[in-house]
């Protein structure tokens, strides 16, 4: 019988299911993390929230450690790298709470407009301010979501049902999807420019990070406000303080920090300012449901081997496993390459499969695909629930296969329709395994993708190569690998680079600057 840890606290409906599923399971509680290792070596399973932290010493003592099952979205304390090289599997739940969060942020958006939690103070203290406290209304107010999927849209509809005017910047929104949640979509600028309210419910990645930044906010309409419930690092803390203070920025409510727990911040005390302490998702509903989907999805997977949810795992049966890691390892790779160059308004992609591809089951490939596609974009995008987050974003998904022989073995191409046209991009397996590049939007490149690249558009002119590799050498930048394909001699040509350490900032500026650049980009796989 397998045996699971359930190590912070949680709802008793999680063992209650784990026996019912013939699961033995032990609640031990707040241990240190000396006394946890000395203990998770006796578990199949490890069942947490947040106050666990699943390290590489961890998993090194858990000698019979098979899953790691987060109740909740965020898995920060859970070393992903570590499990997976000691072939553990990480599971999230990560629609459990979504309506909670929701709400939350509606609800400090309603604490912002008649600034409730001050009124309250001063009531309570023996004062009667009726004149101090003038709110605004929440109705014919534009409310500007960034982030729109199913968080945001679940704040669209509440806000919609307020009588206000929503509009969304999100990289992924399409206009039909769009339509069907009845908000305009609309460029960040614009939102800026335009918001009385503002949310973020976006996840934190490198594109994400501090979008209101000091220039950002300084381009937001005078006496909005702002709400922040997904997470910290969205917004520049320091900024924040100052536009409150210059009176710009009319109020903020923030439930997430860059530093957690955020017992001390440069905003706490700033007039206009409301904290909570990340409560998004304490609800004792919310609490409930991930208990439930935590517990379903563990024992489903150490009793009969399904995989819900996995953060590096896809969803595979023990059979297709063997033959498709590879054929994964391509298409993810692919999807993040055309994720990261094809830039945001992406309405379409297509996964199409020729030679031995064709002839294994398309599913996982394609949520390969689309997990490296979005990865850019969500923090917790993974095989299983890419596909889901492909159609909540009204993107559409098309899988084609061929059954002609090209000139490889086996081949997946990958390619999107947007803003930007279409492009495409397509690569093989080299000795079965390898994965490999061979074609970048119609010119043929040969290539590895992984590390740090720096991808170049540029004319086909003698002296160029020289001249970047000086650019680079002299900012100490080394150069792992080099491929090169064009059009025609003269003509476009498309290059990639495997460098030992990322090109950014104003090196990445110096290099778009040389002569004959048409456009280049720091990579990452």
């Amino acid at each position: 019988m397998p045996k699971v840890l359930i190590s912070d606290k949680m709802d008793p409906k999680a063992a209650q299911i784990f026996r019912e599923r013939g699961v033995e399971v032990d609640e031990i509680t707040g241990k240190t993390p000396e006394e946890l290792k000395a203990i998770i070596g006796q578990y199949d399973g490890l069942a947490i929230r947040s106050s666990t932290k699943v390290t590489k010493e961890i998993l090194d003592a858990a000698t019979n450690l098979k899953v790691v099952g987060r109740a909740g979205i965020g898995v920060d304390n859970v070393d992903i790298p570590a499990a997976s090289a000691k072939g553990v599997v990480v599971m999230n739940t990560p629609f459990g709470n979504s309506i909670t969060t929701a709400e939350h942020a509606v609800a400090l958006m309603f604490a912002l407009a008649r600034d409730i939690p001050e009124a309250d103070k001063s009531t309570q203290a023996g004062k009667w301010e009726k004149n101090r406290f003038m709110g605004v209304e929440l109705t014919n107010k534009t409310l500007g979501l960034i982030g729109a999927g199913n968080i945001g849209s679940i704040v669209a509809d509440r806000a919609l049902g307020l009588k206000m005017k929503v509009i969304a910047y999100d990289p992924f929104l399409t206009p039909e999807r769009a339509v069907e949640m009845g908000v305009e979509k609309v460029t960040l600028d614009d939102l800026l420019a335009r918001a009385d309210f503002i949310t973020l419910h976006t996840p934190l990645t490198d594109s994400t990070r501090n979008i209101l930044s000091r220039e950002n906010l300084a381009k937001t309409k005078k006496g909005v406000r702002v709400i922040n419930c997904a997470r910290g690092g969205l917004i520049d803390e320091e900024a924040l303080k100052d536009a409150l203070d210059s009176g710009h920025v009319a109020g903020a409510a923030l439930d997430v920090f860059v530093e957690e727990p955020a017992k001390v911040s440069p905003l706490f005390g700033t007039p206009g300012f409301i904290s909570t302490p990340h409560l998004g998702a304490s609800t004792n509903e919310a609490q409930v449901n991930v208990a439930i989907q935590v517990a379903e999805q563990m024992a489903d997977f150490l009793v009969n081997g399904g995989v819900t949810n996995a953060l590096n795992m896809p969803s595979l049966s023990a059979e297709e496993a063997p033959k498709l890691k590879p054929y994964m390892a391509l298409a993810e790779q692919l999807g993040s390459l055309v994720g990261q160059l094809s830039g945001e308004g992406l309405m379409a992609v297509s996964v199409e499969v020729e030679g031995a591809a064709a002839e294994l089951n398309q599913k996982p490939i394609t949520g390969a695909v689309l997990a490296g596609l979005m990865k850019v974009y969500s923090d917790t995008v993974n095989m299983v629930n890419a596909p889901f987050l492909a159609k909540e974003r009204g993107l559409d998904v098309r899988e084609v296969r061929h059954d002609r022989e090209g000139d490889y073995h086996t081949l997946i191409r990958v390619s999107v329709n947007g803003r930007n046209g279409e492009r495409s991009v397509a690569g093989t397996l080299f000795s079965n395994r390898t994965p490999r590049l061979v074609e970048m939007f119609g010119i043929k490149v040969e290539a590895d993708l992984e590390g740090d690249m720096l991808y170049i558009v540029n004319d086909d002119k003698p002296g160029f190569i020289g001249r970047l590799g000086s650019t680079l050498g002299e900012a100490g930048i080394n150069i792992g690998t080099f491929h090169l394909g064009r059009r025609s001699a003269g003509g476009e040509a498309v290059l990639l680079l495997s460098v030992d350490s990322p090109v950014q900032g104003d090196l990445l500026k110096t290099v778009c600057s040389l002569p004959g650049v048409r456009q280049a980009k720091a990579l990452r796989f």
